[in-house]
């Protein structure tokens, strides 16, 4: 149960940090920050692993910064499917 949370909290905040990075105009809600850090953490994952890195390896800095650069990638192709559409 203390994982879940964990888990919660981090992917909060990991999305978060992505929205501020990519400007969104408007403000994302709780919600959508953790699963944007959640889901980023898993993109950053596989493509820093495809790229011969260490990808999310725990509750750490590391893994944070993994999870905003997958997150950052996600705002981004969002953003780009938005305008294509």
């Amino acid at each position: 149960m203390i994982n879940i949370l964990l888990w919660i909290i981090f992917g909060g905040i990991a999305g978060w940090i992505a929205s501020q990075l990519m400007g969104r105009d408007k403000q994302m809600g709780l919600l959508a920050n953790v699963l944007v850090g959640i889901i980023g953490a898993f993109l950053g994952g596989f493509i820093i692993q495809s790229l011969g890195g260490a990808g999310f390896t725990g509750f750490n800095i590391w893994s944070l910064v993994v999870a905003v650069f997958g997150a950052v990638v996600l705002l981004w192709l969002l953003r780009v499917l938005r305008r294509a559409s």
